[in-house]
């Protein structure tokens, strides 16, 4: 089975790694953590970062610290990963959908201004499969309604938006450190700001609001999302390498474009928007309409050929535990159903051979041809 990703864990990771051995320090309190968060956020142009347990819990802290709370509404795209929008759930906020479009299947930015009002707090932004969502009127439109806003740069490392990286905008930004990210320490999560009270306030959250005056006493409530030196030390050495991952990526992309360039019934994934290059988190590919394929048979068929692929987001709006809940009634967004219907991505990962993707090329073909 040729799978949809294998992380590249070579470099200085078993150096990093056996110096924690040797010095002990595999902790949170551990250099390679401070070290790893400073680089981090210099690397996407910000004052503060700091590591936490996974980019679940980067939303978690983040939407906190910004004071987001109950019966706040909080704009977010629905074709997302479940995180941001669980996030705004369990501070007892109500999420309000955007739907997508297919330029570049990352939220419609011109939706967004219609669903403001006074209850309205944040828009969390979420770059989508290796491009970025047009940024400069989000911003814009929080600056003219004074709202606050969250950079979900989960699969975005490397990336720059009109010359400025991604992770470098809004009030707040998070990462995931997921395997299948460009930067990964297996699990893992990065808050980054140039808001020290922010900054201040998510590393209390993290450690679960240890009192500076007296260590065990507290007076918040807080949350054990702490990092390890092992896992700092794993992310400090594909860091360094994060330049060389995403000419890899883009190479990828390349190499997919030219061998599908023929096929007529596919979408493939845009090369390019107003504002950067793909990096190509995944390599996605969308069934058109009229292509007379289901998607389940399609990648049935590629599993049977030894290709894994991995579906595309489904819709928050149709989320079950969400309408158990009671929330997005009668909500249809449209572009975001077609996409999940219809989409799925095929193997890309940083470890992938020249003939593993020949292989993945000529099975794609074969089966939608």
């Amino acid at each position: 089975m040729i799978f949809v990703n294998e992380p590249d864990l070579e470099g200085n990771s078993l150096k990093y790694l056996k110096e924690c051995i040797e010095t002990n320090w595999i902790s949170s309190e551990g250099p390679f953590v401070r070290k790893f968060e400073t680089d981090f956020a210099k690397k996407v142009g910000r004052k503060y970062g700091m590591a936490v347990t996974n980019g679940s819990v980067a939303l978690d802290l983040a939407l906190k610290a910004l004071g987001v709370q109950k019966d706040d509404e909080v704009i977010v795209p629905t074709f997302t990963i479940i995180s941001p929008v669980a996030s705004i759930v369990q501070l007892g906020a109500k999420p309000v959908l955007i739907d997508s479009r297919m330029e570049d299947w990352n939220m419609d930015v011109s939706q967004i201004e219609s669903k403001i009002n006074s209850k309205t707090k944040a828009i969390v932004i979420v770059h989508i499969y290796g491009l970025p969502v047009d940024v400069d009127p989000i911003l814009a439109l929080a600056k003219k309604y004074n709202l606050k806003v969250v950079e979900d740069a989960a699969e975005m490392h490397g990336q720059i938006y009109k010359g400025s990286p991604c992770g470098s905008f809004g009030d707040v930004s998070t990462f995931s450190f997921y395997p299948n990210k460009h930067v990964t320490t297996g699990e893992g999560g990065m808050i980054v700001t140039d808001n020290e009270e922010i900054a201040e306030k998510v590393k209390s959250y993290r450690n679960l609001c240890f009192s500076e005056e007296k260590r065990f006493v507290h007076h918040e409530l807080g949350t054990n999302a702490r990092f390890t030196n092992l896992q700092a030390a794993v992310g400090l050495a594909q860091l360094e390498r994060l330049d060389e991952f995403v000419i890899k990526k883009r190479a990828i992309g390349k190499f997919y474009h030219e061998a599908f360039k023929d096929l007529d019934n596919i979408i493939l994934p845009p090369v390019k928007n107003e504002a950067a290059e793909n990096i190509y988190w995944v390599f996605g590919i969308i069934l058109k309409r009229d292509s007379g394929l289901k998607t389940s048979e399609v990648t049935k068929r590629l599993s049977e050929l030894g290709v894994q692929t991995r579906p595309f987001f489904y819709p928050m709006h149709l989320q079950p535990v969400f309408q158990k809940m009671g929330l997005f009634k009668r909500e249809e967004y449209p572009v975001s159903e077609f996409m999940s219907d219809n989409g799925f991505y095929i193997p890309s990962g940083l470890k992938i051979t020249d003939e593993q993707l020949k292989i993945v090329a000529q099975s794609v073909k074969k089966v939608v041809s």
